[in-house]
C-alpha cells in the first residue's frame, strides 16, 4: 500500500516542542491547588512559542485537568486523561495531533499497602502511553510515555524501594525499546524521582535507544545536589541559583522555588510581601528529577540511524502565582525541542549521527554482564525482606485468632459475673483480629503477588543476561 500523503494533507512538523510538568495537585494535600493548577493551564495557552506534546504528572483530579484542556484546547485540542489505582494515576497527555491509541500500563512492582502515609501504592503508579501522529507518512508517529516513578525515600543504595525504581525504569525503557523498534519517534517524559547519577536513569538509556535530552545539550551538567555525595566527588563548585536553572535543570529543590523555602518566608510571602532571589546565590539541594529522553531508529547497525535530534532544552513554568506569589508547583518544568529536516518521513538513506552521540560510541542493544547481575542481586536481597515480612504476618494472623477464641472464652465465663471485663475482652478480641486480618491479607494476597512479580522481572532479567552471554 502506498504511504504517499494525499494532496491536501499538511506537511509534517520539522520540529516538536515538548514540556514535562509534575503538577503537585494532590487533593486536600496540596496548598492552593485549584488555584496553582488553574495558572499552570493560563501559563501554557499563553506560551509563545506552544508546546506541541504536554505530559502532566500528579494533576490527580479530573476538575484540574478539565481546568487545563480547557484552556490550552485551541493549541493543545488533544487530551487524555489516565485513570488507575485507587486514587487515580495523576497522570495526563495533552497534544496539538490526534492521539491514535492510550493505554495505562501499571507497574508490577509499586509501593506497599502498609506504607500508606506515602500512597504511592494507592495512586497506581504507571506509565500513561499514548500514540500520536504528526504527519500522513507510516514513520509520522510518535509514541509517548509519561510516569512518575516511586519516590525515594532513603538515599540508595539503602532506599529500600530501589528495587521497585529498577524494576519500573525496566518498564518504561521495554516499553520505549518497543516503540523504537517499530520505526516510531519516543518520547518518554515525566518526574522519574531519580538523580542523573542514578542506576535507574542509566538503566533507561542502557536498556533502550533513548537519550536524556538534557543531558544532550549539557553533558557535563550535575549529577546530583551539590550536598549529595555523587556530586561532591566531581569537586565543583557549589552552584548559583541561576545556574542550577540554567546548566544543571534543576527542577526541585531549588532556591527559586518558593516550595522549598522556610515557613517564615512563605508565610511572609503569602502575607502580600515580595520577597526576590539572588541569582547568584548558592543553591546547594536544587536537583534535577525531571526527564525528557528522546530516541528513534533503534540501535544501529540492526536499526536505521536516529532522524531526531534535540535542538534545545530549558527549564521553564518558573513564574510565580499573579496574586499568591507561591511557585506553580513544588517542580519546574523541563522544555525540550526536536527536529528532524525530512519530518519523520521515510528516509532509510540518512546514515546521520544518532541525536547526542555525535563524538560517543553509538549504544549497545544491551546491558553489561555485571549490571544484569547486580539487577539480580537486588531482587535476591528484596525478596528476601518480603518473604521474611509474609511469614511475620501471616503468623500473626494466626496468633491473632487463638487470642480471639480466647477472649471469647473469657466472655463465657466472666459475662455475668464481670460484665466490665466481658466488654474488655470483646474490644480487645475484636481490634486483635482486625489487625490480624489485615495482616493475612496483605501477607497472603499482596506479598505472594509482589513475590510473583518478583519473579517474572528475575525471569526477564536472567533470559537478557543469557541472550547477551550467547552473542558475546
Amino acid at each position: 500500500m502506498s504511504t504517499n500523503p494525499p494532496p491536501d494533507s499538511p506537511p509534517p512538523p520539522s520540529q516538536i516542542r515538548i514540556l514535562t510538568l509534575n503538577c503537585w495537585g494532590l487533593k486536600y494535600l496540596a496548598k492552593h491547588r485549584y488555584q496553582r493548577l488553574s495558572e499552570i493551564g493560563r501559563q501554557l495557552a499563553l506560551a509563545s512559542p506552544a508546546p506541541e506534546i504536554v505530559g502532566l504528572q500528579e494533576c490527580w483530579t479530573l476538575q484540574d485537568y478539565e481546568s487545563i484542556r480547557q484552556q490550552t484546547r485551541h493549541i493543545l485540542p488533544h487530551g487524555k486523561f489516565y485513570h488507575g489505582g485507587i486514587w487515580g494515576a495523576g497522570l495526563a497527555i495533552l497534544s496539538r495531533w490526534p492521539i491514535e491509541e492510550a493505554s495505562m500500563y501499571g507497574y508490577p512492582l509499586n509501593g506497599r499497602p502498609t506504607a500508606f502515609f506515602r500512597g504511592d501504592w494507592y495512586v497506581g503508579k504507571g506509565v500513561a502511553c499514548a500514540r500520536i501522529r504528526f504527519g500522513p507518512s507510516a514513520h509520522s508517529v510518535a509514541e509517548v510515555f509519561c510516569t512518575h516513578l516511586h519516590a525515594p525515600y532513603e538515599r540508595e543504595p539503602n532506599d529500600s524501594y530501589l528495587c521497585h525504581r529498577t524494576a519500573q525504569a525496566w518498564e518504561i525503557a521495554k516499553l520505549m525499546r518497543g516503540a523504537a523498534e517499530r520505526g516510531h519517534l519516543v518520547i518518554g517524559l515525566g518526574d522519574f524521582n531519580m538523580l542523573p547519577s542514578s542506576f535507574a536513569h542509566q538503566l533507561i538509556q542502557a536498556h533502550a535507544p533513548v537519550r536524556d535530552a538534557w543531558q544532550v545539550i549539557h553533558p557535563d551538567s550535575s549529577v546530583g545536589a551539590a550536598i549529595d555525595p555523587v556530586e561532591k566527588k566531581r569537586n565543583k563548585p557549589i552552584p548559583t541559583a541561576e545556574l542550577n536553572l540554567r546548566v544543571n535543570g534543576a527542577t526541585c529543590d531549588g532556591r527559586f522555588n518558593t516550595w522549598r523555602w522556610t515557613k517564615k518566608e512563605q508565610k511572609l510571602l503569602l502575607k502580600g510581601k515580595e520577597i526576590t532571589v539572588d541569582p547568584q546565590e548558592e543553591c546547594p539541594r536544587g536537583k534535577r528529577l525531571d526527564y525528557i529522553f528522546v530516541g528513534d531508529g533503534g540501535y544501529p547497525p540492526a536499526f536505521p540511524p536516529a532522524r531526531w535530534k534535540v535542538d534545545s532544552v530549558r527549564i521553564s513554568m518558573t513564574e510565580r502565582h499573579p496574586t499568591l506569589r507561591c511557585s506553580l508547583s513544588d517542580h519546574f518544568a523541563v522544555e525540550a525541542v526536536i527536529s528532524c529536516p525530512s519530518g519523520g518521513e521515510d528516509d532509510m538513506s540518512s546514515t546521520a549521527t544518532p541525536a547526542g552521540l555525535q563524538g560517543k560510541k553509538a549504544p549497545n542493544a544491551s546491558l553489561a554482564p555485571d549490571t544484569y547481575d547486580r539487577i539480580i542481586d537486588m531482587i535476591d536481597v528484596y525478596a528476601r525482606r518480603e518473604r521474611s515480612q509474609r511469614r511475620w504476618r501471616l503468623a500473626h494472623f494466626v496468633l491473632s485468632v487463638v487470642v480471639s477464641i480466647g477472649c471469647f472464652v473469657g466472655v463465657w465465663w466472666t459475662g455475668n459475673h464481670l460484665p466490665y471485663v466481658a466488654f474488655i475482652l470483646v474490644l480487645v478480641s475484636t481490634l486483635n483480629f482486625g489487625a490480624g486480618i489485615l495482616d493475612g491479607l496483605i501477607g497472603g494476597l499482596f506479598m505472594t503477588s509482589e513475590l510473583r512479580a518478583l519473579r517474572e522481572f528475575e525471569w526477564e532479567v536472567r533470559n537478557a543476561k543469557q541472550l547477551v552471554e550467547q552473542t558475546s
